[in-house]
């Protein structure tokens, strides 16, 4: 297959929070475009599952845990899909899916509307201003009602969300929608709904869908001065409507929030029409790279790549994966061409590569194509690079920038359990590490075990469940271990000098200065030293000397961050003093100022919500209450309750287990990253002598 002109291509994400029914919806995409020709339920019944959760996994739970990516076409227009995990855990696979594409779904529920988790979406695509089309799901579902969803969109999320279509019934006697824009109603026949049939309005829907209209050509006129004028002179067209959603929507002024279900074959082929008439193409889209010949990623280095065949080569390695024939690199290429046989160069360490395979996916399966150019997304075999790595030809130095990497909040130890699973464990630690920034491997530096760090215990879980199946390694693991931080919290002086005289040369090294609380950021370090009495060449050592201290701080050994070190007066000698004695100089100042600085403990504090039946809103309360949960709202709709709290994350292990038993398993939860606060007095205390006793202990 030929690469399609790039006003026909559409890359595009399909998101939302857990259960919403992204998977099912992409399921129907596929379908109907053609790709598959049966069509799987998610918690496949059948044994096969959706098309697009191929993982052993994923089939088991029900859900999506790796993004995976298809293409498919829909009249002349090339698609390439991301479907994404809704689960806040995998939370860098939507973050590098949004990173990649040009517009994306958002998938709501027309009974749950917007949850936690669509509320973190819309950040993530804020963050890569990603313009978005609304799709309501589920309208078939008992308690079904789209206008409220819209108007939490507008609510909750602040987006400008506009109903470009309003149902033909709800709940079990949903058949359809009538399209605003055409004032037709359609209706979906045969078996799989994949006969889309036009009529005429039904007469007793007709006053509202009038009404609605008026409101949509009232949204939708405040974007274009020509559908103003349109209106007023009842000179209405089709076009000039679709040209107003498309620009409005384009530079994220406006969301059109389109209706149906997936699950009951309603409404998807119209939401392929919108992706095709209101979503960006490449060309529509900004894309920024970084001049990799200016020494400094300053302002001045950024500039926008335009999306050309014909340009220099840019493609940005978004997701790696160790397949059966080695690694797989997924590409997005943002300009330039890609030929089999071509030599490329990664722009990170400059190694020259040769494409020996270039395929475009479809989930796990691929097909095999001979060249792909900007705009398009395929993958690569047997080239060695990380996530987030650049492609370009021998000509250009350039880098795309970079994805957002969230910290990871949680580690457990783990230990194999004999020489087979140590090896196997390594290979599938080497492999993780690679595929996913978000999972970190370290060895704890006292005990030499092997500790692995990720977004939540089912991040955590999945990898674990991962190793055993696909490695056949089998590991032990410790209670997971929350990522504690230190802090100070008030300023102390500091007068130091290192002094050693040893036979030969000696080292000798005062420096003079204060360290006080940082309000943002980790660690900052300023130069106030006048007169040269502490050379040039020996400031960045003291500088140095001070940041390999917030590596462990002093209490429990967890990482310091919120420091200011100001250095402002010292003194060197002639022969002793050199960069090894400023560091230490530095370092002996730390520990004997850091006390003084009255430090404490910050531990991270997660965002949890928690959704189940009205009847246990007390219960849900209660059970955030016992885990010095702060609750920072709720409310009831439609026999539903959401109530939205911040709790420790040290108090939220289990927590699944006693939300279930005290809501008879209806109620579901989901958590993510929020800050880091001050631990209470007796939480600080209790921290500090287990430490002491794990010191003395090892």
């Amino acid at each position: 297959m030929s690469t399609p002109p790039l006003d026909k291509l559409r890359n595009i994400g399909i998101s939302a929070h857990i259960d919403s029914g992204k998977t099912t919806l992409t399921e129907r995409i596929l379908y109907y475009t053609g790709r598959i020709h049966a069509i799987h339920d998610v918690r496949g019944k059948d044994g096969v599952g959706a098309k697009m959760d191929s993982m052993e996994l994923e089939k088991e739970r029900g859900i999506t845990i790796q993004s995976a990516a298809t293409h498919c076409t829909w009249k002349d227009l090339h698609i390439n899909i991301i479907d994404t995990p809704g689960h806040v855990d995998f939370t860098i696979e939507v973050e590098r899916a949004l990173r990649v594409l040009d517009g994306a779904v958002l998938v709501l529920c027309s009974v749950a509307g917007v949850q936690s988790q669509s509320i973190t979406v819309d950040r993530q695509m804020r963050r890569y201003n990603v313009p978005r089309i609304a799709f309501v799901n589920k309208c078939d579902r008992q308690g079904a009602n789209p206008v409220r969803v819209r108007n939490q969109l507008r609510e909750k999320l602040g987006l400008n969300a506009v109903l470009m279509q309003i149902p033909i019934g709800l709940e079990e006697k949903h058949q359809g929608v009538v399209d605003l824009i055409r004032m037709k109603a359609i209706y979906f026949d045969g078996d799989n709904g994949e006969f889309v049939r036009e009529e005429e309005i039904p007469a007793d829907l007709l006053e509202e869908a009038e009404e609605f209209r008026e409101q949509m050509l009232d949204d939708v006129s405040m974007f274009s001065d020509e559908l103003t004028e349109a209106i007023l002179e009842e000179r209405v067209t089709e076009d000039l409507i679709h040209e107003a959603v498309r620009s409005a929507t384009l530079s994220l002024q406006l969301t059109p929030v389109l209706l149906g279900s997936a699950y009951k074959n309603k409404g998807v082929q119209p939401l392929l029409d919108a992706i095709g008439r209101w979503l960006p193409a490449p060309t529509d889209v900004d894309n920024e790279a970084i001049d990799l010949s200016k020494s400094d990623e300053t302002q001045e280095s950024r500039f926008i790549l335009p999306c050309d065949p014909d340009g220099p080569l840019a493609a940005l390695a978004f997701k790696l994966e160790d397949g059966r024939y080695g690694q797989l690199t997924y590409l997005r290429l943002y300009s330039g061409r890609i030929n089999k046989g071509d030599f490329i160069y990664n722009s990170r360490s400059r190694d020259k590569v040769k494409v020996g395979r270039l395929v475009r996916m479809h989930a796990d399966e691929m097909e095999d194509i001979e060249t792909a150019s900007a705009g398009d997304i395929v993958a690569l075999f047997g080239v060695d690079c990380y996530t987030g790595d650049t492609f370009t030809g021998p000509e250009t130095n350039i880098a795309m920038s970079s994805i957002h990497v969230p910290a990871a909040v949680i580690s457990l130890t783990i230990t194999p359990k004999d020489s087979k699973s140590q090896n196997n464990m390594s290979k599938a630690l080497r492999r993780f590490t690679k595929e996913d920034p978000t999972f970190r491997v370290s060895a704890d530096p006292e005990t030499g075990e092997t500790v692995i760090a990720g977004m939540g215990e089912l991040h955590l879980d999945v990898y674990i469940e991962r190793m055993k199946r696909e490695y056949n390694a089998i590991v032990e693991t410790s209670p997971p271990r929350v990522s504690y931080r230190e802090t100070i919290t008030r300023r102390a002086e500091f007068n130091y000098t290192h002094k050693k005289q040893t036979g030969g040369s000696g080292q000798y090294g005062k420096i003079i200065g204060y360290i006080e609380p940082l309000e943002e950021g980790e660690y900052e370090f300023i130069d106030e030293v006048k007169g040269g009495n502490v050379p040039r060449e020996f400031i960045p050592s003291v500088d140095k000397g001070f940041r390999s201290m917030l590596e462990k701080g002093r209490l429990i050994g967890a990482p310091v961050t919120g420091v200011r070190v100001c250095l402002q007066d010292g003194a060197a000698h002639s022969v002793d003093s050199s960069d090894n004695a400023f560091q230490e100089a530095a370092r002996g100042a730390w520990r004997e100022t850091y006390a003084k600085a009255n430090p404490v403990i910050l531990e991270p504090i997660m965002k949890v919500s928690v959704e189940g039946p009205a009847e246990f809103h007390g219960g849900i309360i209660a059970t955030l209450n016992q885990r010095r949960g702060m609750v920072l709202g709720a409310s009831e709709q439609d026999g539903f309750c959401q109530v939205e709290a911040e709790v420790p994350l040290s108090e939220m292990f289990g927590y699944a287990t006693t939300l279930r038993s005290s809501t008879q398993g209806k109620a579901e939860f989901t958590m993510e990253f929020s800050c880091y606060k001050e631990a209470p007095k007796s939480v600080q205390e209790e921290l500090i002598k287990k430490a002491q006793e794990d010191k003395k202990a090892s």
